[in-house]
């Protein structure tokens, strides 16, 4: 069994991991240890989760070989009663996310990367508003760059009714702003309602996902529909993702939020094992990266990715590309039309290499695709913000929540199905094809990947 670890750190920021360590059967890591509602289970009680898991999944090695790694790259632990809800595209995600403030009792967290002032905007804001003056605490943490086009004003009618509210990294050097930290971004989308339940994946405050019709004011895309995955999660996991929250808002100059108001005892929800991740801008091990990279060596089935930007560092493509050398199904969906064409670009001068090697390569048509998931093995998933370039790696703070498990692999296995008869394949026949001016372009673009 393989138990890959990093076995290179970050230079600088200029390298990311590319090499992982085997380890031979007799040194196989021991059973991870999962946690429940009260906190650390025994051994005895962890492997009766795990053996569950297995019995359900129907593929006890693969779950084992994807539990052994979680457990040995991360520090955040495996989770286990929760519940865990697909939200797919915009409509069903912002229906269960102002639910569920509506329905605030004490606290509602928000940590998103953009926020604009349109018709999702501003019903935010006024639901924000009345819990507030309803008396529950709401705390506001939105990146700098991201909502550079949101007026001031907006924030500021938030703060005059109550809302707390930072800004992570301003780019006005009059509030604290500094090109030393422009490029560090906070990617993250968090909704954290009473500490019971918490919403994360690719979704912005943004009215772009909502149909063309309510969108006020129209968008430069405002024929196309956005195409993006989140989830809702219940049970004791949640209070990994506030801690995550807490930290986070502490560090960049927010109010002292008292951990006994934010960090509720939390019953069993679900008999989901779910893992928290959050990797921060300079991090000498980005845990998201490595956990993905790992998984991806680990793969003996199938690689299913989603993702909105695909420009990533060559050790993730040679990952890809032995993955589908040693008889994994290793399939991309892909942006079709992309909101920066510059990464969609710099991504597709890596595939031809992919092509050559057996991956498939899928291109979403009729929608911007903002999505970012992987399932594994029909085992391992993954929903979050992090993208699949050099951004994300290196230069954002992002959120992801892993699940383990079958039953909710099938239900990414059949999103990735429906996504996958809108798109359209890339053979390597059509792209050999290309013109010359396609190949200059995505060369160049390649190069600058790191900063895009």
């Amino acid at each position: 069994m393989l138990a890959p670890a990093l076995a290179a750190l970050l230079a600088g920021c200029a390298t990311l991991p590319a090499n992982l360590n085997r380890r031979s059967p007799r040194n196989t890591p021991p059973r991870p240890i999962v946690y429940g509602a009260h906190g650390p289970l025994s051994v005895a009680q962890s492997e009766r989760i795990i053996k569950r898991l297995q019995a359900q999944s129907g593929a006890t090695d693969l779950l084992h070989r994807h539990l052994a790694v979680e457990e040995a790259l991360s520090a955040s632990p495996l989770v286990a009663g929760n519940k865990v809800t697909l939200l797919v595209d915009g409509p069903a995600t912002f229906k269960a996310m102002f639910d569920a403030i509506a329905n605030a009792e004490h606290t509602v967290n928000i940590e998103t990367y953009i926020i604009n002032d349109d018709a999702l905007g501003k019903r935010l804001a006024r639901l924000l508003i009345k819990k507030r003056a309803a008396g529950v605490t709401v705390n506001l943490m939105y990146d700098g760059f991201g909502s550079r086009d949101t007026p001031a004003g907006y924030f500021d009618r938030l703060r005059a009714a109550g809302v707390h509210v930072v800004e992570y990294h301003p780019i006005n050097p009059l509030k604290g702003g500094s090109l030393a930290t422009l490029n560090n971004r906070d990617h993250r989308k968090l909704v954290i309602v009473d500490g019971r339940v918490a919403f994360t994946g690719g979704i912005n405050i943004s009215a772009v996902y909502l149909p063309p019709q309510q969108r006020t004011p129209a968008s430069k895309d405002s024929a196309r529909l956005w195409r993006d995955t989140d989830v809702e999660i219940r049970g004791p996991v949640v209070s990994r993702f506030q801690k995550l929250f807490l930290t986070h808002w502490q560090n960049h100059g927010g109010p002292a939020l008292p951990a006994q108001k934010y960090l509720p005892h939390l019953h069993r929800a679900g008999s989901q094992v779910v893992r928290a991740l959050g990797s921060r801008a300079g991090e000498p091990q980005p845990q998201i990266y490595a956990t993905l990279l790992s998984a991806i060596n680990s793969a003996q089935d199938s690689i299913e990715i989603t993702n909105a930007y695909f420009a990533p560092n060559q050790a993730f493509v040679d990952a890809l590309m032995a993955a589908a050398r040693r008889g994994v199904q290793v399939e991309l969906i892909l942006p079709a039309h992309s909101d920066v064409p510059v990464v969609q670009a710099a991504g597709r001068a890596y595939y031809g290499e992919l092509l050559r090697a057996g991956v498939k390569i899928y291109e979403r048509r009729g929608v911007i695709l903002h999505a970012k998931s992987v399932v594994i093995d029909g085992v391992w998933s993954t929903v979050g913000s992090s993208n699949l370039d050099w951004r994300s790696f290196l230069h954002n703070d992002e959120v992801n929540a892993v699940v383990l498990g079958r039953a909710f692999g099938r239900q990414m296995q059949a999103q990735f199905r429906r996504d996958l008869r809108h798109s359209k394949r890339i053979t390597l026949w059509h792209w050999r094809r290309r013109s010359v001016w396609q190949r200059i372009k995505e060369s160049f673009l390649r190069l600058w990947a790191w900063w895009f």
